[in-house]
């Protein structure tokens, strides 16, 4: 998934769940997009966090 169509996928989904969600880089090296409650991955692949509770 290309980096603009994910973070347009991440705000939807946050927005959305009302939860934040991270964009985070897969082993293969492409995009994915995944509530931050659920990612287990490693801190160094999260490209970015998307929080829809503006501070």
């Amino acid at each position: 998934m290309s980096a603009q169509i994910a973070h347009a996928f991440a705000f939807s989904l946050a927005t959305t769940l009302m939860a934040t969600v991270v964009i985070f880089r897969a082993g293969d090296g492409t995009l994915s997009v995944a509530p931050a409650a659920e990612y287990d991955g490693d801190e160094a692949a999260i490209v970015r966090e998307i929080d829809p509770f503006p501070s």
